[in-house]
């Protein structure tokens, strides 16, 4: 078992690839009464066409969170049942490219570790319990639906994706999942949920030779094969379209924006390109911003308002937003903030107080086991280690945000999503 040791952040961590292909990390946190543990795999909504063996394979929109939900059913009971009448804190989520299984307890781990590993390797599908699922989920998706907040998010990302499946909710559409059968998840089960295309994060003070032991006792031993996933035809950096709008019940109009930044790198390269994105969009829309203060202040924006980098499906973009009173004037005022920064560059002593914001935020968030879990699956699909996000962080100079603000928000390439009362 290879150890790191991060001694500036003070941060030990093991890592091990067993023969069956599972990633594993322990993330030595001694003294603490709580364990975090997380089983995921890189299998998420988006991943709805693949390869195996040669053969394309076409899955229905929203089988990985169907997935996620039945995975709990065993034969002899529920395992979220199990999990918490055993003093652990479980649950689980799908996202376009990721399905995690998590609980956090401060006794009984092994004992729930062992519930963990084999609820999540152990698929149980029966047409009967098929069948209840997906009028449970339909109910789930019509609700989603009317909600202001995913029509806002998905119709921008209709705005911005012709082709790529990101476009799509992970939970698929009523008409979707009626498609889907007892053999479809038993298929996609074997493609994804194979340790090879899996990862165990165990953050807290345990031992972890006796977690490898554990998951091989547990865990096929066989190493499946990682399929190549079909994201859809290359896009173009500018949307499809610039503005769609959606009439709701909304107590104030909301909008979001965003613009995509092309394919998403991997490995460092995208580490680094994700840490510069998260600077270019506080230092132009962060709450320290001038942009905020009179966004604010001319009541064009409240405590909603938030800009997120995001990267998902092989592409990665940008999204701001929130609720406002003129969302036209909203966006057209990041807008012309965002091609003034690009001419002019950012501000020295700004960036470099955000620079040192930004390292102060990667340390508080070393005390969040879920977030270290979390980060640490997300990099080891993507290729990173993000325990390095502190020395990468230092690299970057005020002339790449400002590169990067002048290139993604460029006008032709932003779009905007509205949703508004009549």
């Amino acid at each position: 078992m290879k150890l790191n040791e991060y001694t500036r952040i003070g941060e030990r961590v093991y890592f091990e690839r067993l023969e069956n292909g599972l990633g594993f990390f322990y993330v030595q946190k001694l003294s603490f009464h709580q364990t975090y543990a997380m089983f995921a795999t890189n299998y998420g909504g988006a991943d709805r066409r693949f390869r195996l063996n040669g053969e394309w394979i076409d899955t229905p929109a929203g089988v990985a969170h169907f997935l996620e939900h039945k995975m709990f059913d065993m034969p002899d009971g529920n395992a979220l049942t199990d999990l918490s009448m055993n003093g652990a804190n479980p649950n689980a989520f799908t996202s376009t490219s990721m399905t995690a299984y998590h609980f956090e307890c401060t006794d009984r781990f092994w004992e729930n570790l062992e519930i963990l590993l084999r609820f999540v390797s152990t698929p149980y599908f029966t047409p009967e319990s098929v069948e209840k699922e997906q009028g449970i989920i339909g109910q789930e998706i019509r609700m989603t639906e009317d909600d202001p907040e995913y029509s806002l998010y998905y119709g921008l990302m209709k705005l911005l994706y012709k082709y790529n499946p990101a476009r799509d909710s992970v939970a698929g559409t009523v008409e979707s999942i009626s498609e889907i059968t007892a053999e479809t998840l038993e298929n996609c089960f074997k493609v994804f949920y194979n340790p090879n295309n899996m990862v165990l994060c165990v953050v807290g003070d345990q031992d972890p030779e006796r977690v490898i032991e554990t998951a091989k006792n547990i865990l096929t031993k066989y190493r499946g094969i990682v399929p190549e996933r079909d994201y859809g035809k290359k896009e173009s950096l500018k949307p499809t379209k610039q503005y769609s709008e959606r009439i709701m019940e909304v107590g104030m109009p909301m909008f979001m924006m965003g613009a995509k930044d092309g394919a998403a790198l991997k490995g460092n390269d995208y580490l680094k390109r994700e840490l510069t994105a998260e600077l270019a969009l506080e230092l132009l829309a962060g709450k320290s911003s001038p942009l905020y203060s009179k966004l604010y202040s001319d009541g064009l924006i409240n405590a909603s308002f938030s800009a997120d980098y995001e990267s998902v499906a092989g592409q990665s973009f940008v999204v701001i937003g929130g609720e406002s009173r003129d969302p036209k004037k909203a966006y057209a005022e990041i807008s012309l903030a965002a091609a003034r920064m690009g001419m002019e560059g950012v501000d020295e002593k700004a960036f470099n107080r955000q620079k040192k914001a930004a390292i102060g935020k990667k340390l508080r968030s070393l005390n969040d086991f879920d977030s270290i879990a979390y980060s640490t699956a997300r990099g080891y699909f993507m290729g990173y280690d993000p325990f390095n996000s502190l020395e990468i962080l230092e690299t970057i100079t005020a002339d790449e945000v400002t590169a990067f603000i002048s290139g993604v928000f460029a006008p032709e390439r932003l779009a905007l999503s509205v949703v508004k009362n009549d």
